[in-house]
Order: C-alpha cells, then sequence, then structure tokens
C-alpha cells in the first residue's frame, strides 16, 4: 500500500518544534497542499503560519486532553495522513523515586495519546479514502535502557499498540508506520543526555515520507536505529509483519 502526500492534506502533532516542525516542513516541500501543526498551544505556530503561509494551519491538540482531539478531527475533517509525533520523557529507572507516577505520566501521553489520536483520526482517514497514520515510536520501544525504563516501557506499549493499529486499520484502505528513531537533536534528546551522538531530525523525517511513499511499516531512520532494525529485522519480518493469527482455545 502506497501513498503520494502531493497535494494531500497532513496533520503533525507537536509540530512547532523539534521532529514534528521538520516533519511539518518536509510535508510542504513534498507538495502537502495544507499541514495541521498541530499544538498545545496554538500561538507557537505563529512563526510556522508567518513562514509558510496558508498551507500551515494551526490546531489546538492536547495528547492529555480528549475533547481537544475530538475537536481537531472536526476542524481537520479533510486530513489524508496524520503523523503521531508528539511525546513525553521522564529520565527514570525503575528503582528510582517517583518512576511509577514518571510511568503513568508517560503512559498517559505516549500510548493513551496514541489511541486517542487513532480513534478519532480513524474516521476522518476512512471517509478521505483512507491514507496513512505515522506514529513516533522509538529504538527504545525495542531496547530498554535502565536510565529511562520507563520511557522505554511506554514506547514499548506504543510499538504494541502500533502492530495493532496495523492490522486494524488495514481494512479501511489505512497505511500505518512505526517510526523508530534512536538519539536525536532535539530539546527531548538534550535532556536525555544524548548530546554528540544525537542525528538530524530531517533523517526522521524523510524517512517517514518514504515510508510512506513505499508502503513500508517499520522505519529506522538514524545510524542507531538502523543497526538496531538489522538485527531486528528477521523478528519483523517473520514474526510483526507477518499474517500470524491467534486461534481460540
Amino acid at each position: 500500500m502506497t501513498f503520494d502526500v502531493k497535494d494531500k492534506t497532513v496533520l503533525v502533532t507537536g509540530a512547532n518544534r523539534g521532529i514534528g516542525k521538520v516533519i511539518l516542513e518536509e510535508a510542504l516541500k513534498r507538495g502537502a497542499a495544507k499541514v495541521y501543526s498541530a499544538v498545545r498551544n496554538v500561538d507557537s505556530a505563529r512563526t510556522l503560519v508567518a513562514e509558510h503561509g496558508d498551507r500551515v494551519v494551526p490546531v489546538r491538540i492536547d495528547l492529555d486532553d480528549p475533547a481537544s482531539i475530538a475537536a481537531a478531527a472536526e476542524t481537520a475533517a479533510d486530513v489524508h495522513v496524520v503523523i503521531n509525533n508528539a511525546g513525553v520523557l521522564k529520565k527514570k529507572s525503575a528503582l528510582d523515586d517517583g518512576s511509577i507516577e514518571a510511568l503513568q505520566f508517560e503512559m498517559n501521553v505516549n500510548v493513551y495519546g496514541l489511541m486517542r489520536i487513532a480513534q478519532a483520526f480513524a474516521p476522518v482517514l476512512k471517509a478521505n479514502g483512507g491514507g496513512a497514520f505515522a506514529q513516533l515510536n522509538s529504538v527504545a520501544s525495542v531496547k530498554t535502557f535502565a536510565n529511562m525504563a520507563t520511557y522505554c516501557a511506554s514506547k514499548a506499549a506504543s510499538y504494541a499498540i502500533t502492530q495493532g493499529l496495523r492490522d486494524s486499520l488495514k481494512e479501511q484502505g489505512t497505511h500505518v508506520v512505526s517510526v523508530h528513531p534512536g538519539p536525536i537533536q532535539t530539546d527531548m534528546g538534550q535532556e536525555a543526555g544524548f548530546g554528540d551522538m544525537a542525528a538530524s531530525p530531517s533523517l526522521v523525517a524523510t524517512a517517514i515520507f518514504d515510508a510512506i511513499a513505499e508502503g513500508l511499516f517499520h522505519v529506522w531512520p538514524d545510524p542507531m536505529a538502523e543497526q538496531v532494525g538489522a538485527a531486528y529485522q528477521s523478528f519483523a519480518e517473520n514474526v510483526v509483519e507477518s499474517d500470524m493469527e491467534v486461534s481460540p482455545a
């Protein structure tokens, strides 16, 4: 299943900075007619509107606020591609004070927020011919790093939900993409202490739209991610992407 974003309408969550901003700009470069910049504070998208004009439309989405997502789905009723980029990170090990609270916070945004977005926009995508839905997961969804174990747990859960969406949305002609970046040059990356090992967010944006165009599910966009993806490839192809079904007992 392939899809060309040229002349289509795209929605990107967390599009005012970091990876999300670069994704928005890549969509415009590839000829998207309109990109909804879905952010918690619409004023934060003013610079994007000033730069790109009416091809960028700010819309309020807070992944922790179901009402904002439902309202955005009504506003963006013409959308063909949804890219759920927004997410949060609390740098906590499983043994740290406050780790349970950190995991609850991360699960609410990174997992339940994904589900809220999918539930609100799946009918919109179906009504507009199917389109595509991309989720920013992480290499942390398949490998846990002890100093950010709670974040890794939330991303493992979001990856599991993304796999389910791949099968659920296939029936309506919506192609699902699971994106697994390694360390990326963003504010979140700086907070996590990635430093010089972080890769350019442009690699992520390019890889997402290439995957949408080529009908790929897994995306490993940067050098560290490519290394993890190469080791994971057999399992991904033979288990995750297979038509394996669980028969009732």
